[in-house]
This record gives C-alpha cells, structure tokens and sequence, in this order.
C-alpha cells in the first residue's frame, strides 16, 4: 500500500462503535441532516429501512432531519411503502422539471441535491437486507466531530448467498475485480478504502456540490476520485460497519455496472489529461446459450455527467417543483425548494 494511504488509514479509519450516538447528538447543534435513498423498484426492503431510521434517528434521538426517498422510475409499489412508513418520496422527474431525466442511480442522487436541505447529506441504499440505524451515526461522526473531515465512505464485509448459503465473503465482485485495481493503478492514494463502491457514505452539503455527478453506476466511484482533488486525501474518512447484505445482480447486469464504473474512470483520467480516448462505443455486447450457439445480446451503456449542482445555479436560476407523498395522509401534495 502506498505511504500515505497505509498513514490515512491509521488516522481516518474508525468504527462505528467509536462514535457514541449520545456524543453526536450534543456534537450536532444547529446542524441539520439529510438522509436520502436511492431506489429502484425496492417494494421489499425499502419500508423496513425507512421505519428504523424514522424511529431510532428521528423520534426517539433526534440525530436526522430529513428522509427522503428518491423514486427512480419503480414499477413497483416502492413509493407507496416507503410514504406509508414515513419517508417523504420524490420522483426523479418532479426535481429540476426543466432538465429531461436519465436513468441511473447517480442521477438521482445528483437531483436530491436540490430536494434536501441539510448541511449534511447521507446516501444510503434501499435494497439492503440487514440494515441497522447505527450505519448511520458510523457515518455521521467523523463529520459532526471533525470539521477537516468532508466525506465519509462506509467499509464492511459483503458476504454472498448462493442457494441456500450464505457465505462470509464474496460479495463485491465487481469491486474486486474492476475499481480496486483501477483505483491502485491510477489513484494509489485511494487504495485504502475498503469499499469505494460503497452505496453508504455521507458528505457535506459544501462540497457535494462542487462535484460532477455521474448518472450511473460510476457515481460512486467519481465522486470519491473527485473529492480527493478537492479536499485531498486527510479530507476522506472511512467507518467500519460491519457486515452489508443486498441482493445479488446477474453477471450481464454486473458487466453494465462494470462498464459505467471503467467509463467514469477513464473520463477522470481524460480529464486530468492522463489519457486521450476517443469517444467510447455505448453497446455492451454480452451472450446467452441458445439451443447449440449463442445468441448475442446488445445493452447501451451510456452514461452521462451532470455538472456540479452550484454551477446549475449559477447559470440560470433553479426552484425545484416537488410532487411528494405525504408520510401522514399517504396523498401526493406540491411544494417548492431551492437548490443550494
């Protein structure tokens, strides 16, 4: 491991039993917490997720201020659950009306932005099967007790279902076998997070929107690669949670996650002018067994990067139109926010 990584782990790697809740409850002050979840047809797991942050972070230790849900196009009853455990659900499509939706995960987390208001920003994902509130104050300490600390990533051990089993580790394939070893090739100084895809991380609101957001999958990769330009290495920290389970992708849908995570790179790397490519072929061409051949199978895979939130409102004015169902009365209501 590089010098300066193994140093940044022994000073900003910690675990979430270090960060009392008790502690950051009198550390948090005035500071107001936004919680958000990403989430795409997650009928399942998203209400039990809402529930447990609403009733240990906002009813009975009042550590979070806001939960939203950010609906990513679900065909499924994802926005109804959600708003009946009590989360306010915002559709991709009603924040910045004016800017066509893509799909993707990165770009609802890009247009929560301007459907929050805390000065401190949680993503978290809603298809998590052992979700515990205590992720969230791991998160939440270095930020509220260090003002040096900018964003935190979560580490933890990702074990893998097969069948019936459950096996310790082996989750994270496409961490493994795609980020990590571009990570230490071209950005050493990140090689000591231990999950840099890492759906759970938190940020301030400051910087967040100083940073291009990836539409897709390389979201999370982008955005650590772009913090560590803009608040260097010491600016990062990460929180040991312990053990994540999710569900499992197929492989075809892991080679499309794959391939935005290898474009978001590969933009940085342009971008910094460590590169030169020419514009990249959208087609992921895959295969499946069809009788005694193959059949081939064509997905696009083109993602996009939206700007920095603050440049959106430095170039024309953005009031952000909410359609958002009422936790209490399970009904859709209109309001207004600003951006930034």
């Amino acid at each position: 491991m590089h010098d300066q990584a193994r140093s940044w782990y022994e000073r900003r790697h910690s675990r979430s039993s270090d960060w009392p809740l008790p502690d950051l409850l009198a550390a948090k002050g005035s500071t107001r917490v936004s919680v958000v979840l990403p989430a795409r047809d997650e009928q399942r797991t998203v209400g039990g997720i809402v529930a447990a942050i609403r009733d240990r972070l906002m009813h009975r230790h009042p550590l979070v201020d806001e939960l939203v849900v950010m609906d990513s196009g679900s065909t499924d009853r994802t926005a109804r659950v959600a708003a009946a455990a009590g989360a306010r659900v915002v559709s991709r499509a009603d924040v910045l009306p004016e800017i066509p939706p893509v799909p993707g995960k990165g770009e609802v987390l890009w247009r929560s932005l301007a459907a929050t208001t805390g000065q401190l920003v949680v993503f978290c994902d809603a298809d998590l099967t052992d979700f515990d509130p205590g992720f969230l104050v791991g998160l939440l300490g270095p930020l509220l007790t260090d003002r040096g600390v900018h964003l935190v990533k979560a580490a933890y051990d990702r074990p893998l279902s097969v069948g019936r089993r459950m096996l310790p580790a082996g989750g994270g394939r496409v961490t493994e076998l795609v980020a990590r070893p571009l990570l230490n090739l071209y950005w050493p100084l990140l090689a000591g997070f231990v999950q840099p895809l890492a759906g759970e991380y938190a940020a301030r609101r400051e910087l967040l929107e100083r940073l291009p957001f990836p539409t897709g999958y390389g979201v999370d990769i982008g955005l650590l690669i772009d913090a560590l330009g803009e608040v260097g290495l010491d600016g990062l920290a990460q929180v040991d949670l312990g053990r994540r389970s999710h569900r499992h992708q197929p492989d075809a849908a892991l080679g499309a996650m794959s391939s935005e995570i290898v474009q978001a790179v590969l933009h940085r790397l342009t971008r910094e002018g460590r590169a030169w490519l020419p514009e990249p072929s959208a087609g992921l061409v895959g295969f499946a067994r069809s009788g005694d051949g193959y059949q081939a199978r064509t997905v696009t895979v083109a993602p996009v990067e939206r700007p920095p939130m603050r440049e959106m409102v430095r170039t024309h004015p953005i009031r952000a139109t909410i359609r958002s169902r009422s936790p209490a009365a399970g009904t859709l209501r209109r309001s207004s926010s600003d951006s930034g």
